[in-house]
């Protein structure tokens, strides 16, 4: 990497500071911006490649329009770095995703120039049309700018707000879209097809900008430049414009790395008062080819020598849990042809890869679609295959109605695994998955898993296909605890049974999921310090159905209980102990370790651990009171 003089960057703290500039240092800015990202993404991770590509974009929109006055709204989030940058936190961006540090996404609560706060995908253009027609009903001048990705563009609630708003006229609403034929991995789905085929703005729209230019002079000619506009589109275009026939006037395709065309396109958008959608092309990774060479990877690499793109590996203690999932998943497809992958976007990230790259045939990658991924999946299982669909934690929230309506009530053996279950670190509030246990405990017929290391995750999924039934199968971010799990036959585990690591006859630890590593700890230290031996170690290995007859007799024989579960406490296991408990008149006394009423901000996941209380620390205080 070339390094340049900062000759802007320190100088400009606001967007009233960039508007300072003329036209012509933009690019400049823009390369110095570029390199800050690099310089402080090597040393404090987070989500370099999308960023990289949207430098241009977050420059020219804040130098042509009016903000915060004006409201942008970033879809996701990804991509905000410069936004952030630019409004105020290049000193914080130091801190960026670090305990107490600013978030990674766009925050409402941590800057006026955070019009929407994000992290999950499609909802910028439903977020932007409400800012719009509030501002409305308040007789507020101002315009609102959406900027999502042709990735996120293409989710349900993307095309419900696209809907919705090319219905009003008169609303001042932008969309910018940008697009790099990517999300984390590559984009897919017909509109991705679409959009790459969208080249048709050469002749059409080089001609109708033009066209845009006159109404505001002469109103005479306003209804023939529509006339002839209309005609000349139809004449060009076999097939008319997608986001036109929604009621939107389409400008594209821009060069989304050309500041200075971005800045006059921007202007002349500025003054149409109606819903507009800017298409705009960029490059993931723009600027710094170690990214553009290996986008999946980069898109949130970890530590990495800024100067030759070597990644900084962290010391292994094991397997990801992630890639057990995609060995498994190859594993139990080469014994049974029925089994299935589904991923909404995310083949890289949950390890799908592994399975599609030796059965692609048998795995299906549906863009971001959460829900439509459920449903297909029930929709598969009710068609003879035994899917596995695989949605982060976080994700499958926004599926929760297919899981009920689809699966649950129709008892289909579809199998979710949801990975990054529990707190996975700097990503912070958005993408912590701490809901699951909760949300999905309620629901009948379905089998809740949590394993505690890398063996229980393969052979639960086992499990999960000879049960004929629908299991949800979570697990967390990050490596497991060591436990041999390769080349091992498959075993099942009882679906609600327990396992007890060690016995005690004073106090019992329910331990749910990979908190047992913490619990085995902190027992560790309690025993050893206190001179007690008396503390039973219970892997409790499923949430729904309990291990009712182990919970009954342990509890009627111990003074005390304590569960553990890196979830919310409210309605989660360690509650479906205490009713049990309570239905069976046993008054036993129970300590609940979990997830506080609140949204956990980001950190490292030992940070946020100690935070909730529910890390070794916390399990030897609960034993000492």
């Amino acid at each position: 990497m070339t390094h340049i003089e900062y000759k802007y960057l320190n100088s400009i703290n606001t967007p009233a500071d960039l508007r300072k500039l003329s036209v012509e240092e933009l690019p400049r800015y823009c390369e110095e911006l570029r390199q800050y990202i690099i310089e402080q993404c090597a040393i404090n991770p987070g989500h370099l490649a999308s960023s990289l590509g949207a430098v241009e974009i977050a420059v020219a929109i804040h130098y042509v329009y009016d903000t915060p006055n004006d409201a942008l709204v970033w879809d996701v989030g990804h991509q905000a770095y410069a936004h952030k940058i630019i409004t105020g936190r290049r000193e914080a961006f130091r801190e960026n995703r670090r305990k107490g540090g600013i978030s990674g996404f766009p925050r409402m609560a941590e800057s006026e120039y955070d019009a929407f706060g994000a992290g999950h995908s499609s909802v910028s253009i439903s977020a932007a049309l409400g800012i719009a027609e509030a501002a409305k009903f308040g007789g507020r001048e101002r315009k609102v700018v959406a900027v999502i990705g042709d990735g996120s563009i293409a989710g349900g609630l993307a095309f419900e707000g696209l809907n919705n708003a090319g219905a009003d006229k008169n609303n001042d609403l932008l969309v910018i879209l940008n697009d790099n034929n990517m999300s984390i991995d590559r984009s897919q789905g017909a509109l991705n097809g679409y959009l790459l085929r969208l080249s048709l703005s050469h002749r059409y729209n080089r001609f109708k900008q033009g066209l845009w230019s006159l109404l505001s002079h002469t109103p005479a000619v306003l209804n023939l430049c529509r006339k002839a506009g209309n005609a000349i589109k139809h004449g060009l275009l076999q097939n008319s414009n997608l986001f036109e026939s929604l009621g939107f006037r389409y400008f594209g395709r821009v060069d989304g790395h050309n500041v200075a065309l971005l800045v006059r396109t921007l202007r002349s958008l500025k003054n149409i008062k109606s819903p507009k959608l800017l298409h705009i092309i960029t490059q993931k990774g723009h600027g710094y080819a170690p990214a553009e060479d290996n986008l999946p990877v980069w898109h949130a690499p970890g530590r990495f020598d800024p100067e030759t793109g070597v990644r900084i590996k962290s010391e292994s203690k094991g397997t990801k849990f992630q890639d057990v999932f995609g060995q498994t998943l190859l594993d139990l497809a080469r014994t049974d042809e029925r089994v299935v992958g589904i991923t909404p976007a995310m083949p890289s990230g949950c390890s799908m890869t592994i399975m599609m790259e030796a059965m692609p045939e048998r795995c299906f990658d549906v863009g971001i679609a959460e829900g439509h991924a459920v449903t297909f999946s029930a929709g598969l299982a009710a068609g003879g295959a035994r899917p596995f669909c695989n949605i982060y934690s976080t994700f499958m929230q926004r599926a929760y109605d297919n899981i009920i309506h689809d699966v649950a009530l129709q008892n289909l053996p579809v199998t979710l695994c949801l990975d990054r279950g529990g707190l996975v670190g700097e990503d912070g509030a958005t993408h912590h998955g701490t809901f699951d246990l909760a949300y999905l405990g309620c629901v009948p017929n379905i089998v809740v898993a949590t394993p505690s290391d890398e063996a229980e995750l393969r052979n639960m999924m086992y499990t999960a296909l000879r049960s004929n039934r629908p299991c949800a199968i979570r697990y967390p971010r990050g490596e497991g605890r060591g436990a041999e799990w390769r080349d091992r036959p498959f075993e099942e585990i009882a679906i609600g049974r327990a396992r007890t690591v060690k016995e005690g006859d004073r106090v019992a630890v329910f331990a749910f999921g990979p908190l047992l590593t913490e619990v085995e700890k902190g027992v560790a230290r309690y025993e050893a310090e206190c001179g007690e031996s008396g503390v039973g170690i219970y892997d409790m290995r499923y949430a729904k159905p309990l291990d009712e007859a182990l919970v009954l007799e342990v509890a009627r024989r111990v003074q005390r209980i304590i569960t553990i579960e890196d979830g919310v406490v409210r309605g989660g296991a360690g509650e479906a102990v205490v009713k049990l408990l309570c239905d069976h008149d046993i008054t036993t006394a129970v300590t609940t370790l979990g997830v506080g009423d609140t949204f956990v901000e980001h950190g490292t996941v030992a940070e946020l651990r100690s935070l909730c209380g529910i890390d070794a620390e916390a399990v030897y205080d609960a034993l000492k009171r």
